[in-house]
């Protein structure tokens, strides 16, 4: 579902970086993930002062090859439930091919569909002319752009033991046929209990843009595991209706052990 997308993929304030440069956010190597992982989450809107479980989102992460280069071929899908397809039903898929080197995007896909609403969209990434083109036409976009999809499993392999509490951290995304300029906030580690588990955890907020759903501002919080993987394990956010949270409720073939994990459900 798209909530469960905007919560993972960040989709952020359009903001000018500050504190941090922005090429700090270039030339990571992947040591967080690796092909054959997946991760299954549950998400919970508040209803009537409850949290009612409304749907889930699957990522999975293989090796595939594209234009004879061997890539991260990650794909993640979001439904509603049945009791919410009575109300707004959801089947959303987003896709990213992904350089295994530098772990920018090559080729971006995904395909919405909400309530009435449908949206398909392809871009394809040119890492050497910095360009992107979609449908509408071919963008000029920095180096180290990324998509709504592979910004995620980027960020996995941030160093945050480089960052201190409240610092800002900021990187370029191209969606919508734009370039947003965008950054998380550092909130430090702490313990977080979730339904799957009670977990070390790295906490830190993206900044949204105020719109139909989110609220805007600093209102959604992300805990990360505190080791290797640094795998979402719950995220909070006030929405314009209420307030949703989502949790990993399982996975496979993590890279690293989850060593974070002190106590299991």
């Amino acid at each position: 579902m798209r909530i469960v997308m905007l919560c993972f993929l960040s989709c952020l304030s359009m903001v000018q970086p500050t504190d941090l440069s922005e090429t700090e956010f270039c030339g990571l190597k992947n040591t967080a993930y690796q092909s054959g992982e997946s991760a299954n989450y549950h998400v919970y809107y508040t209803l009537a002062g409850f949290f009612v479980f409304g749907g889930e989102a699957n990522f999975n992460v293989n090796t595939v090859k594209l234009n004879g280069q061997i890539v991260h071929h990650i794909i993640a899908e979001g439904k509603t439930n049945n009791f919410f397809d009575g109300f707004f039903k959801v089947r959303d898929r987003y896709e990213s091919y992904i350089d295994t080197a530098s772990m920018q995007p090559l080729r971006f896909f995904r395909s919405i569909q909400e309530g009435s609403f449908k949206k398909n969209e392809v871009v394809t990434f040119n890492l050497a002319e910095n360009t992107a083109t979609s449908q509408k036409g071919t963008f000029k976009v920095p180096q180290c752009v990324q998509d709504v999809i592979s910004s995620v499993y980027y960020a996995r392999n941030i160093d945050f033991n480089k960052y201190k509490t409240g610092d800002k951290i900021p990187f370029s995304m191209f969606i919508d046929d734009e370039v947003f300029n965008i950054y998380i906030r550092y909130l430090g580690k702490e313990i977080i209990k979730t339904k799957y588990g009670k977990f070390r955890a790295i906490k830190f907020r993206p900044l949204l843009l105020k719109g139909e759903i989110f609220k805007g501002g600093e209102t959604m919080t992300v805990w990360a595991s505190d080791d290797a993987n640094r795998i979402p394990v719950r995220i909070e956010s006030s929405i314009s209706v209420g307030s949703i949270k989502v949790d990993l409720m399982g996975h496979r073939a993590l890279r690293n052990p989850l060593s974070s994990l002190i106590r299991q459900r």
